[in-house]
């Protein structure tokens, strides 16, 4: 990085093969040619906007990111290099977790409170979804192919579903228990994976939403709090092992043989 201590933390590729980043530390979001090593800065254009977070595109190519330490969500339009920002309505509430569903619409979920929340793409307008228990704490969130938005609660030990059309939520508890930590989620074909990141080892979770059952994994490393996880492109998926110094890949197509 130009910047010392940037403290890039999330990281998306663009259409071009561009890699889009969230410099955590110093408040900008980052541009890195892979081919070249140059990096372009985008500062935040408010100082209280500490700590962004997660980076999603749209599919008009806008970047999403959500800010954890300055409570808001944020906007880059790549081409022109201008950045909105816009709080969330509740205080305190941590944006965290950060999806664009099938319409091109953002969800985040607010790790500080016990809602999810979208954003209209056009407005920027925030609509919030409490969850049904006031304890909940959702950290990341998965979408299924019927715009389901799926999220791991990490204080309460559970998976949960919201269905933004009713606002109907429902919840499974983890296998691990309460205190199993969920938390790196992603869906492929349907079904949820996720990652309970307080369990020694951390173990890796599927749960098929048409049965209703969950199956579990010992992670060979260990795991080290598996914080962010994603499909790959042959139907699989990556985990980042943070603490163990790994990253796993996961054959799924080999586990159903």
């Amino acid at each position: 990085m130009k910047t010392p201590d940037s403290g890039p933390h999330g990281l998306v590729a663009d259409a071009n093969g561009a890699i889009w980043f969230t410099a955590s530390f110093k408040g900008y979001i980052g541009k890195l040619d892979p081919t070249t090593g140059d990096v372009r800065e985008f500062k935040l254009p408010d100082p209280a906007a500490r700590d962004p977070h997660t980076p999603v595109f749209d599919q008009k190519g806008n970047l999403w990111f959500t800010v954890i330490g300055g409570n808001m969500l944020g906007r880059l339009d790549p081409a022109a290099g201008d950045i909105k920002l816009i709080p969330s309505p509740t205080a305190h509430s941590l944006p965290y977790g950060l999806l664009v569903n099938s319409k091109g619409v953002p969800f985040f979920a607010e790790f500080g409170s016990n809602k999810i929340a979208l954003a209209d793409p056009a407005t920027m307008k925030i609509k919030e979804f409490t969850l049904s228990n006031p304890d909940a704490r959702p950290r990341r969130i998965a979408a299924t192919s019927d715009d389901a938005i799926w999220y791991t609660d990490y204080a309460r030990g559970y998976l949960g579903r919201l269905d933004p059309k009713t606002s109907e939520v429902s919840e499974w508890p983890s296998p691990g228990g309460r205190d199993s930590g969920p938390y790196a989620i992603a869906v492929v074909d349907d079904v949820i994976w996720y990652v309970e990141s307080v369990a020694s080892p951390n173990m890796l979770t599927r749960f098929d939403p048409k049965s209703q059952t969950f199956e579990r994994w010992p992670i060979p490393s260990g795991g080290g709090v598996v914080r962010n996880m994603a499909p790959t492109p042959d139907g699989g998926l990556a985990l980042a092992c943070s603490g163990v110094n790994a990253i796993a890949l996961v054959d799924i197509a080999r586990r159903a043989q």
